[in-house]
């Protein structure tokens, strides 16, 4: 069974297609109008080793924000469809992944509770074309509709791309191993509840 969903959204304000293949090999083909963004995308996919494709059009002539909250809102969506009923896998991981100076560690829990603990700083401003108060919202909007508990705590870091990097490349990193299928399981959701 092929774990993949495409998500298609348009508003006022964007129109947003992602695909994501869980079972994929960290391919990315991502095209948001944003630079940085981009590159962050294809770290998260690369090192979460699934297939991902991205198609963004969004009112960039305002700012980032629809953008950048609108993918993480689509992305999220295409998870949980691809997720289905959850069944076997492993549910929960973390990661850490240094970036030079900056250390950051992912934890998550693919819950069912969609929500985003962030303890990163990193000052108002711009990395290339990417809004730093942007990659917060995009994890909360992740998180929420993916329907994961998502942990992102800074370490160690100065360099904003640093921290920005090592936060998205643990984050693909930690649910990489979550949703990975555990054959021990036997099909189960991994719940006491006998749902997620």
């Amino acid at each position: 069974m092929t774990r993949e969903a495409t998500i298609l959204r348009e508003t006022a304000e964007t129109r947003i297609e992602v695909t994501v293949n869980l079972d994929g090999a960290g391919q990315a083909e991502i095209a948001t109008g944003i630079g940085f963004f981009d590159h962050m995308l294809c770290a998260f996919a690369r090192h979460g080793r699934f297939d991902l494709k991205v198609s963004v059009r969004g009112d960039l002539h305002v700012d980032g924000h629809h953008t950048v909250e609108d993918t993480g809102i689509v992305l999220g969506r295409a998870l949980a469809e691809a997720l289905g009923e959850k069944a076997g896998i492993e549910r929960f991981d973390s990661a850490f992944v240094p970036m030079d100076e900056a250390l950051v560690l992912a934890a998550l829990d693919i819950s069912g509770r969609g929500q985003l603990h962030w303890d990163v700083e990193a000052p108002f401003g711009m990395v290339g074309d990417f809004d730093t108060q942007l990659a917060r919202e995009f994890f909360i909007a992740l998180a929420a509709n993916a329907g994961i508990t998502l942990h992102i705590r800074q370490l160690a870091g100065d360099n904003v791309h640093h921290i920005f990097e090592a936060a998205f490349k643990a984050a693909g990193r930690a649910l990489r191993q979550a949703v990975a299928v555990d054959p021990a399981l036997g099909g189960a959701v991994p719940s006491t509840k006998g749902v997620l």
